[in-house]
């Protein structure tokens, strides 16, 4: 057999991550063409099918699964050791990409991976916020933040912090509608919520314990949609303690009726135990997010 080239390695990864030769040629700067023959002549040289062609796109063969997970563990391996050769001991460099759901994405990551890059000025760190669980094995990203532990695939779990939720509406809306004594009254006011076919995760599927029944007239899949509703006055919601500070004009109430405790959890790829840099950055975040939560929900 032909000996394999890394350089079509790489495109085969980049093929199996975005499912399509115009995607993976634009982040390869490679014309799609060129892709396809890439492909056909690593399918070639290992004479079996790497992937199946569909309206969706181009979806990987179980032959092209084995090779993935092999290739993928090749990538990690050189990008550690090339990590380790440019940068001194303890200081981070690279690009390194954290997956999470909006809340923690845009209340607590920035002012995080910010003072972490001011110590180490050489990396470089991007956030993709999107309400979805993330692939690690496909690389959309190093790392994610989730709301719940993952129960299948090989990944590494750790918990970093409990952060609380409470009920919340803005100080206009509380003067110029009637009073909430109790869970009783929320079923006079609108109440503002997650659009429930798209809770990607059963955590946040909270409303309920706000009081039985209850429906989130004004939905949205983004928490700081749904903040910047109550902002303006448009209804009741329940809201991340940690966010709150970024909005004075929103005051929490029923705090002793309705108190909702969750967890962040960091998830990695199993085969990232060994990168040194993941693993140093990984343990920086876990602190700063921890000390982070406390500090904001102190302000609340």
């Amino acid at each position: 057999m032909e000996r394999l080239n890394w350089d079509d390695l790489k495109v085969f990864l980049a093929v199996a991550r975005l499912e399509s030769l115009s995607a993976a040629g634009k982040a390869l700067r490679m014309d799609p063409a060129t892709v396809g023959r890439r492909i056909g002549r690593l399918e070639e040289a290992l004479s079996t099918r790497l992937f199946v062609k569909s309206p969706q796109g181009y979806a990987l063969t179980e032959a092209g699964e084995r090779l993935a997970e092999h290739a993928n563990g090749a990538e990690r391996a050189v990008i550690a050791a090339l990590d380790e050769t440019r940068s001194p001991p303890n200081v981070l460099s690279g690009t390194i990409r954290i997956g999470a759901p909006d809340g923690v994405a845009n209340y607590l990551l920035p002012q995080i991976c910010a003072a972490i890059c001011d110590d180490n000025p050489a990396l470089e760190v991007q956030i993709v916020a999107l309400p979805r669980v993330f692939n690690l094995s496909k690389r959309e990203a190093d790392m994610a933040i989730t709301v719940s532990p993952p129960e299948t695939g090989r990944l590494t779990v750790q918990k970093l912090t409990d952060y609380h939720l409470h009920l919340a509406a803005s100080s206009n809306y509380l003067e110029t509608h009637p009073p909430i004594r109790s869970r009783a009254d929320l079923r006079g006011h609108r109440m503002i919520g997650y659009i429930p076919d798209m809770i990607f995760d059963r955590e946040l599927d909270y409303m309920d314990e706000a009081g039985e029944g209850l429906r989130a007239r004004l939905a949205s899949n983004s928490v700081s949609v749904q903040l910047n509703w109550v902002r303006q006055g448009a209804g009741v919601c329940i809201a991340h303690d940690f966010a709150l500070p970024a909005y004075p004009d929103i005051r929490r109430i029923l705090t002793d009726e309705v108190s909702l405790r969750r967890s962040f959890y960091l998830i990695r790829h199993a085969d990232d135990r060994k990168v040194a840099r993941l693993n140093r950055f990984a343990d920086l975040l876990a602190g700063a997010l921890k000390a982070e939560v406390a500090r904001l929900e102190a302000l609340a």
